[in-house]
């Protein structure tokens, strides 16, 4: 099956707390949508991978993607050797994406430093027709996706354009909820985390906010392209009128 977008995270939850907008809108929009866990989130305080994977799946309806899957990479283990770059590579030769959204590679948690150079290093390599890769038997055809942004995780960035995002947030916040083990629950009894603090959601809304309110909209969501990005119609972009 071939993607117009694929999202790629670290951990199961990544996606949805960082881009799970943009992959809702674009999913309104008629795009053909997936997304990719690198690891099984195995190391996280809360929860565990089988709690997680249900939940991943659950975040996945809501957001009405085409396809999740996960690469079962160790957790706190994202290295950019030959089997994991393998790994990728087939992903993106499997749904021939013409964009993809990774992590930026200035970020608090390793794994997502580490998930930004694989992603990336992947993404040129996959295009290279002497790296032959198969899957049951098959070879897969060279395919390199032709653009990649970095979403915003933990450290803010200078965005490149900025995704109005107002009219799926509902959606948004209900995919990050299905992951429940990883947020604010006063029952558990599992430790708390940055992400399981009853203040987290409320920061998350507020940064939204914030810039949604540089592009004139309610809620958005912040992208960085460390190349330049053409447009045929200039009246076509979404001007605030301040």
């Amino acid at each position: 099956m071939k993607l117009d977008l694929l999202a790629i995270g670290a951990h199961p939850d990544d996606v949805e707390l960082a881009c799970g907008g943009t992959v809702a809108k674009c999913v309104k929009l008629g795009y053909k949508v997936g997304i990719i866990d690198l690891t099984e989130g195995e190391l996280g305080t809360r929860g565990n991978k089988k709690i997680r994977s249900l939940e991943a799946k659950e975040a996945a309806k809501i957001l009405g993607v085409k396809a999740r899957e996960n690469l079962r990479i160790p957790d706190g283990n994202i290295e950019v050797n030959k089997k994991n770059m393998s790994k990728v590579i087939e992903i993106y030769r499997k749904y021939q994406p013409e964009i993809i959204l990774i992590p930026h590679w200035q970020e608090r948690h390793p794994d997502h430093v580490h998930a930004h150079y694989l992603c990336r290093e992947a993404q040129f390599y996959s295009g290279l027709r002497k790296i032959a890769i198969k899957t049951y038997g098959k070879k897969l055809q060279a395919w390199r996706p032709h653009k990649y942004f970095h979403y915003m995780q933990k450290h803010e960035f200078t965005p490149s354009f900025i995704v109005d995002i107002s009219d799926v947030y509902d959606r948004r916040i209900a995919a990050i909820k299905a992951h429940k083990s990883q947020f604010y629950n006063p029952d558990s009894t599992d430790p708390e985390t940055f992400l399981s603090q009853k203040p987290f959601l409320d920061f998350m809304e507020t940064r939204m906010k914030y810039y949604g309110q540089q592009i004139g909209a309610k809620y958005g969501e912040p992208f960085f392209s460390v190349e330049p990005i053409g447009v045929e119609d200039i009246f076509g972009l979404k001007l605030f009128k301040g």
